[in-house]
């Protein structure tokens, strides 16, 4: 028998090559400064906040994204069944296969689910985000900062052809403390709704962007562990729900919103919206990666939810949503009690930027998203009389 021996040789690759090929790699994950010295990686250089908020500023400044959509029945539809609630209006019931029809008004912060993002998986971000108003890296974790939302005289309606402009406004950079180490960048978008009738919705949105994180040197808080297969088969996981109660602090006065959120009910969310962002649905990734405990309620359902207490607790008849400005303070997580709880305010203070017009009673609310005494999401809620609507 002939035995064939191969010999492997080693080949020398020029520096310039190692790095090319680096690059590719650590590019493809999102990942930069790796391996380091002393001042700038091999790979590439790491860019500061400032380097990097100055170059998405560059990329998007004065180029609107500009698309077109018909609004739909059937994404209102499953937007409310989401939410648990089988009547989208008092005396429009959704839950039994019946799509709102045409000329529908879409309720206060519904429009969130409509014109979601549209790129292909591979230009997705690692994480799974959609990097049309990312930073570059190594900004690349975000989180739902909070915004303002502003609604004219025209509704959006079910059967509506809408345009939605989309602009950068400002990429800034923030920090926690004095070090370098923990600076972000606020990304602040606008994005204006315009219907067959005019101007419908102009909505200010905000993101934190952080540093990506290391997985080797920062462990999550929490670890996850596999369960056996058998205790998974047995296992009874908990519903999302949500519960009206009488505020231990004013039992007369508007009650509290109990919510739980499942992991089933973040990813039916999840998938309305189109949103792939793992921090949402993948749990080794938001704990490993991440160091979340747990996977995260979105910032928009929280967001939503708290309009809908408003509506259903706070409006009063012939009362119209006509502004909302509100701040995420704090992460909620799946499986997490928490409650959507509102103090009346009067109304007063600087004017909002949206022109009141004479004889409207202008009424403020201020509602809190709360876990525990940890206050997680707070919003203004600005309505006036408008019957006609």
């Amino acid at each position: 028998m002939t035995q064939t021996i191969f010999r492997l040789h080693p080949v020398m690759l020029p520096m310039s090559s190692i790095r090319t090929m680096f690059k590719r790699v650590a590019s493809s994950a999102g990942i930069s400064g790796y391996p380091t010295t002393t001042s700038r990686s091999i790979v590439t250089a790491a860019l500061t906040a400032a380097e990097a908020a100055s170059q998405l500023q560059h990329t998007l400044v004065n180029k609107p994204v500009v698309r077109k959509q018909i609004l739909d029945g059937n994404q209102l539809q499953k937007l409310s069944l989401t939410l648990g609630r089988a009547k989208l209006w008092p005396d429009m019931d959704v839950s039994r296969g019946t799509a709102p029809p045409v000329g529908t008004p879409l309720p206060p912060g519904y429009h969130l689910v409509y014109f979601t993002p549209s790129e292909l998986e591979i230009d997705l971000g690692a994480d799974g985000s959609d990097r049309v108003f990312n930073p570059p890296a190594p900004f690349t974790r975000r989180m739902w900062a909070g915004g303002r939302i502003q609604w004219p005289d025209l509704p959006l309606r079910v059967g509506e052809r809408v345009e939605e402009v989309t602009r950068l406004v400002s990429a800034t950079v923030k920090r926690r403390r004095a070090d370098v180490g923990s600076e972000m960048i606020l990304v602040e978008v606008e994005k204006q709704f315009w219907g067959e009738r005019g101007l419908s919705i102009v909505d200010q949105r905000s993101w934190i962007f952080q540093r990506a994180r290391d997985p080797l040197s920062s462990p999550s808080s929490t670890t996850a562990t596999t369960q056996p297969l058998t205790s998974i088969r047995t296992a009874t996981y908990p519903k999302s729900s949500a519960q009206d109660l009488p505020s231990p602090d004013d039992p007369d006065g508007p009650p509290e919103r109990h919510l739980v959120w499942s992991p089933a009910g973040l990813f039916r969310f999840s998938a309305l919206t189109f949103n792939a962002h793992m921090i949402h649905y993948n749990d080794p990734w938001t704990r490993q990666v991440e160091g979340h405990p747990a996977v995260v309620v979105h910032g928009p359902l929280n967001l939503i939810c708290m309009l809908d207490y408003w509506r259903d607790n706070l409006q009063s008849s012939g009362q119209q949503a006509r502004e909302v400005l509100y701040r995420a303070t704090a992460p909620v997580y799946a499986e997490e009690a928490y409650r959507i709880t509102a103090a009346d305010t009067p109304a007063g203070g600087p004017a909002s930027s949206l022109d009141r017009v004479a004889g409207r009673g202008e009424v403020r609310h201020e509602v809190l998203v709360k876990k525990g005494e940890v206050v997680c999401m707070r919003g203004d809620i600005i309505s006036t009389n408008d019957p006609d609507i």
